[in-house]
């Protein structure tokens, strides 16, 4: 060994370094370190600021320890040259498959991370809203943290993607809440992990989700584009592409366009048609072909067509025969609010405060649904009925900010 690589020994030793550490702190391995301090190869440019600060030195006081007795052999001789040049054409391939190779995230990470979002994505119809939202920060932190590890370009782009689910069911929760600054930067986020992970998915379905957003603030005509606009990015019968023209059928219905609402609604019951049942159907972001039948029925009620009350007991009968509002899932509090307005429409009342009362009662009417519920009971108030005290107070209990 040159005496000057034995003081870069010696320096890294007095910094308190073993080679197998000096080379992790600098993402090489230990025959790199010995290569350098045997003087065979000498550090890459790229590497030489660090290498500098581990060992406390000024970048002049680095560059007289790496003057090895290589070039003076190069000089002297140019075929140990042309061996050194060789030795390292071929280590450094082997270097280049190493560090790609290498990761500190690992698939067996990432698949749990991929199932507990689809738990997540699973239980949001049924587990209060602020629950899910805990478990999201939770799984955005640990995100964020992965992001910043050493992984394979495969995993970088899979870690991308979750992060762009689990921002977007942040989204929606968030909306579900009517806490909309928030939800806008989630949906924002969402849809730059969609761009740089090349997932048309998940940016149409940022697209359909603001769609939802608007609809529920009264911007139907905004409601419209934006889900054409989600259609036109989702692949071709994907759940994004199924679930932006329902939400383009409900705001054609809010505006009372007829036609184009029947289209709309014929078009989902297409589109789902080829789709095979879930075994569970709760999944947010998968849709199930049992879902197109709550659609059916809260579009129409929205249209004021009175087909919606068959569709709105359909859903009922088949989600929960027994009727117990305690088991509920938010599927069938929605359905009694469908079954609510078109049983006011057709001037029934006392069975409209009944269905309103139930799905109030359940639980399961998030904020950015209360507005539905709203609805109902100022018809209830209307129409003089003796419930309809029972029913505002219950409405109230909800800490709705809509009077």
């Amino acid at each position: 060994m040159a005496a000057k690589r034995q003081r870069l020994a010696q320096r890294r030793k007095a910094c308190g370094y073993t080679q197998e550490e000096f080379g992790d702190a600098l993402t090489v391995d230990r025959t790199t370190v010995q290569r350098w301090e045997r003087g065979e190869v000498d550090p890459h440019p790229h590497q030489r600021p660090k290498l500098a600060k581990l060992l406390q030195l000024t970048s002049k006081e680095l560059d007289e320890l790496l003057t090895s007795d290589t070039v003076i052999r190069t000089a002297v001789d140019p075929r140990v040259h042309r061996e050194v040049q060789a030795d390292d054409d071929e280590l450094e391939s082997w270097e280049l498959a190493r560090r790609v190779e290498s990761s500190d995230v690992g698939q067996e990470t990432l698949g749990r991370l991929e199932t507990a979002f689809d738990e997540l994505a699973t239980a949001y119809p049924k587990v209060p809203p602020q629950e899910i939202l805990q478990q999201v920060r939770k799984y955005s932190s640990y995100v964020t943290r992965l992001l910043d590890a050493r992984k394979t370009l495969a995993e970088h782009r899979r870690l991308l993607v979750f992060g762009g689910w689990l921002s977007l069911l942040g989204a929606t929760v968030h909306i579900d809440l009517k806490q909309n600054a928030a939800a806008s930067a989630r949906l924002q986020t969402a849809a730059i992990l969609a761009r740089q992970a090349e997932h048309p998915e998940i940016e149409a379905w940022c697209y359909e989700t603001e769609a939802w957003r608007v609809l529920t603030d009264g911007n139907y005509v905004r409601a419209i584009e934006l889900s054409q606009i989600a259609q036109g990015i989702a692949p071709a019968g994907s759940s994004a592409q199924i679930q932006s023209t329902a939400q383009e059928g409900r705001a054609r219905a809010r505006l009372g366009q007829a036609k184009e609402t029947y289209s709309a609604i014929d078009r989902v019951q297409s589109l789902s048609a080829s789709l095979v049942r879930l075994d569970d159907p709760e999944h947010h972001y998968q849709y199930d072909p049992a879902k197109s039948l709550s659609y059916t029925a809260t579009t129409l009620a929205w249209l004021g067509d009175p087909v919606a009350e068959q569709f709105a007991r359909a859903v009922i009968a088949q989600l929960d025969p027994h009727d117990d509002i305690a088991k509920w899932p938010r599927r069938v509090a929605s359905a009694n609010i469908d079954l609510a307005l078109v049983l006011v429409a057709g001037n029934r009342l006392d069975e409209a405060c009944d269905a309103a009362r139930k799905a109030i009662l359940s639980g399961r009417v998030v904020p950015s649904n209360h507005w539905r519920a709203l609805e109902v009971v100022k018809s209830v108030e209307a129409g003089q009925l003796p419930e309809a005290a029972d029913l505002r107070d219950a409405y109230e209990s909800l800490g709705s900010r809509h009077v």
